[in-house]
């Protein structure tokens, strides 16, 4: 193997590894959020787009390059077989088209990876900021609810004392007072409200998140075995070829 498909083989081994921690269920996203956070990481986050964009190009020109292979030695071992040539230089262009079948599986699986790679980092980042907008709104939601509760605890004693009372100006103020505190619960039920509906809009973008970040698991693991598959018969074959 060539020091190119060597790189890109090793880089393929590197993706997998990342992809298997991003998904290791019981870092949350708000570590993984706190991970990317760090100084470096922002200090390079300058020039990830770049470098994600230079590998792209890369895996791109490797992989046509290693389609055009295949085709190649396709091509050959068609006319090959149709000569009736001797058996040596038949195996010899099957050694290589089984070295292009090789690099194309290295350099598509490879650039798919890079892609789910970038995918699953930017659904982390989502679900964290909604996990954190979620704990926000709840700790709003109960702030809210405790006052409403003081308030009509409140407006609760007014009445018993006003019960208790006869003078009329007493009362005349202490109904001043009761509209007062009437009105006040009624802005805090509105406030409620609102952050209710917000709090429900938040959950269900949460679970949005979720239900995609659980595609990405499955297509991921569909993959895996896809590529598990794959590796297995590269295997018997050179197997084959050895023997």
């Amino acid at each position: 193997m060539t020091f190119q498909w060597t790189a890109v083989a090793t880089f393929l081994y590197g993706e997998i590894g990342i992809l298997l921690v991003l998904c290791l269920p019981f870092i949350s996203p708000l570590r993984w959020q706190k991970i990317f956070t760090i100084p470096l990481w922002s200090k390079m986050a300058v020039f990830w787009n770049k470098m994600f964009l230079t590998i792209i190009v890369l895996l791109i020109v490797l992989f046509l390059d290693a389609v055009r292979e295949v085709r190649k030695y396709s091509a050959v071992q068609v006319n090959e077989k149709a000569a009736h040539v001797n058996t040596n230089a038949f195996d010899h262009i099957q050694m290589k088209l089984f070295r292009s079948q090789r690099n194309l599986y290295l350099s598509g699986f490879s650039l798919f990876l890079w892609l789910v790679l970038r995918r699953t980092v930017t659904l982390l980042t989502q679900l964290a900021k909604g996990m954190t907008s979620h704990a926000a709104l709840e700790t709003q939601v109960n702030d809210a609810t405790e006052a409403a509760k003081k308030y009509m605890a409140e407006n609760e004693k007014l009445r018993e004392a006003l019960t208790g009372k006869g003078s009329s100006k007493n009362k005349e103020s202490a109904e001043a007072t009761d509209e007062e505190l009437k009105k006040e619960v009624e802005l805090l039920k509105a406030e409620l409200e609102k952050t209710s509906s917000a709090l429900h809009k938040a959950n269900k973008e949460v679970t949005a998140i979720k239900k995609q970040s659980e595609g990405i698991e499955r297509e991921y693991d569909r993959l895996m075995k896809e590529y598990g598959q794959l590796q297995d018969s590269l295997n018997e074959a050179e197997d084959k070829k050895d023997l």
